[in-house]
């Protein structure tokens, strides 16, 4: 078992994972105010 967590748990996963945190946190944080963006082509 713990094997397996040192080969999950690498450098390059960690970052990966914190990185996809981070993105899921500022999507959801800017979810709230209005995508102004999506519609300034029309």
């Amino acid at each position: 078992m713990k094997r397996l967590l040192g080969k999950t748990f690498t450098r390059e996963n960690l970052l990966a994972v914190v990185l996809c945190l981070m993105a899921l946190g500022l999507l959801l944080l800017t979810a709230d105010s209005s995508p102004t963006w999506i519609y300034q082509g029309f």
